[in-house]
């Protein structure tokens, strides 16, 4: 069997912190000093998921302006729209301030672009067709901060634009009314990691803070997780604090559309966690956006009616079987592709007429997680090919495309994944101009995965108390992942695979005192050549099936034991 991923095991602990953190049972006061905590205030801080500095709204840039406006705006009684993406951030951003406005008796719609015929982020084609239909003021959610032309277009409508967003800003701000993000110039917010959701929560937490409505924040913080979690937003900070208290509020919701959606998805609400977010509720939320409208996603998450809620949320179960399946397909034409121009490319790069651009950004992660390289998939228009892009620790892959700015109509994102748009005349040169760019700033690295443990730890040492203290780490995701460890030398005593296509591995491992059920999920293809004894690489966890409870390991890489990390 190939070892592809390096590991990397913390360090112990030094004997200064492991004093300070001495409150804490040993393996936590480990997986704090990973995180960055030896004191023990900032470490309960942590655990309570408290944030330690001042999240008042208006430390926002802008804030007092919007208010200011939004209140003027119910009280005239003035049409409002909310732009939102349709991503899963931008999707529950729009359902909280169109719900939040509407509380405050706000005459309010919801407007979410349609993704092939639109495009990402503002245009002035849909704010032509709002000021025509009378709406004066227009919030942007999610989006917006890269849009200066769209936003001097809604100054000429006669349109007052906000602009919420968090994603990071150009040179040129928009000429907007008022811009509210936390990444901007000259804004002081101490947590520049906000979701698109969490910037329109603080929107809310200003307008409603004191008044006869502050109740309905809490309500609200569904939507704040949902949104969080599925965009990859860092779960640590203010977000981390936000997650927890939506993911209680998810648990007790009143939200027609949640019992809908996790019924279709084989969710027990009442345990609901940021994995199930990410892996299942949010996958099918995105699907409505991917291969049709995130309208209906919207409608879900919004909707009172007990009817219309289950439709809606078997009508997302089905468009995310369909997006599955078309994720296979374009992730193995697009590698084809790729592999047959420049199989020695540091950058795959692959677009085509048929590819659908709902999926091309699946797509390009697959090839990324496949291959351990940035990867670039697209759909060519016949006059502009849109592309989706994703990428690796190594690569900044935003920073790139700003560096080839003057061949794209407009791109933007983060440092992993980003999008662009470029006319077709323009697409041989910015793909070489890529190429040489990752060329100059990935040659002669090694480049593999690195997978981060916090400890070796025996299998005698996986008790059933440790799954107590790992709780106390939720939620868990980006930014803050969840605990991980290493066994070595354990003796594989039964393997096979499980799943569609044999995808995953199933392993009963002992240490020759405990013996434990081992799941490894897309690690099938490794059962064939399996050594009879392993290095492990997992989580621990509790495997609920059946009405059955049974402590388990879930792999997230194995090696023959002794071989280097």
């Amino acid at each position: 069997m190939t070892h592809r991923a390096r590991w990397l095991v913390s360090p112990p602990i030094t004997p200064q912190a492991d004093q300070a953190l001495s409150e804490f049972p040993p393996i936590l006061r480990q997986i704090l000093f990973n995180r960055g905590y030896a004191d023990p205030a900032k470490a309960r801080a942590f655990l309570q998921a408290k944030t330690i500095f001042d999240t008042s709204p208006f430390r926002l840039k802008d804030m007092e302006r919007v208010v200011a406006r939004l209140r003027g705006a119910l009280a005239a009684g003035e049409p409002i729209a909310i732009y939102g993406d349709y991503d899963v951030d931008g999707v529950t951003a729009t359902a909280l301030l169109v719900q939040t406005l509407r509380a405050l008796g706000g005459n309010v719609r919801p407007y979410i672009p349609n993704r092939f015929d639109e495009g990402y982020g503002l245009n002035s084609e849909a704010l032509e067709t709002l000021a025509a239909e009378g709406v004066k003021l227009v919030l942007s959610v999610d989006c917006g901060i890269r849009s200066p032309a769209e936003a001097a277009r809604a100054r000429t409508l006669g349109l007052d634009l906000i602009v919420t967003d968090h994603h990071h800003p150009a040179e040129e701000l928009p000429p907007a009314y008022a811009i509210i993000n936390p990444k901007q110039p000259g804004d002081d917010y101490p947590d520049k990691d906000l979701a698109g959701v969490g910037v329109a929560y603080k929107i809310a937490q200003a307008l409603l803070d004191g008044s006869a409505e502050s109740e309905r924040l809490i309500s609200l913080l569904d939507l704040v997780a949902l949104g969080t979690v599925a965009d990859l937003a860092p779960l640590t900070g203010e977000n981390r604090a936000l997650v927890r208290r939506g993911l209680e509020q998810m648990r007790a919701t009143r939200r027609q559309g949640l019992f809908s959606l996790a019924n279709v998805a084989g969710i027990p609400l009442k345990t609901v966690n940021a994995t199930h977010i990410g892996f299942m509720l949010g996958p099918r939320l995105n699907a409505a956006g991917r291969l049709e409208s995130a309208l209906a996603a919207y409608e879900l998450l919004t909707t009172e009616q007990v009817q219309r809620a289950g439709e809606l949320a078997v009508k997302l179960d089905q468009q995310n079987r369909e997006r599955q399946a078309l994720t296979r397909r374009i992730q193995a034409e697009a590698e084809a592709l790729a592999l047959a121009e420049d199989p020695d490319s540091p950058l795959l790069f692959a677009v085509h007429p048929d590819f659908n651009p709902g999926v091309v950004g699946l797509a390009a992660a697959r090839l990324t997680e496949a291959y351990y390289r940035p990867a670039v998939v697209g759909q060519r228009g016949e006059e502009v090919t849109r592309c989706s892009c994703r990428s690796i620790p190594e690569f900044h892959i935003t920073e790139a495309l700003d560096a080839c700015r003057d061949l794209l109509v407009r791109h933007g994102g983060h440092a992993a994944a980003a999008g662009f748009t470029v006319r077709n005349e323009n697409l041989g040169e910015l793909k070489a101009r890529l190429k040489a760019i990752a060329a100059e700033r990935l040659g002669g690295l090694d480049l593999r995965p690195t997978l981060a443990a916090d400890a070796e730890v025996p299998l005698a040492e996986l008790r059933p108390d440790l799954l107590k203290y790992l709780d106390l780490l939720q939620p868990t995701g980006y930014g803050n992942p969840e605990a991980v460890f290493v066994a070595r030398g354990v003796r594989v005593q039964s393997s096979r695979v499980v799943g569609a296509d044999g995808q995953h591995l199933k392993l009963t491992v002992s240490d020759g005192r405990l013996t434990f059920d081992a799941i490894g999920f897309r690690l099938g293809h490794l059962q064939a050549a399996l050594p009879p004894r392993l290095d492990l690489l997992f989580t621990f966890e509790m495997n609920e099936y059946n009405g059955r409870a049974s402590l388990q390991l879930n792999l997230k890489d194995i090696k023959p034991a002794g071989e280097p990390d």
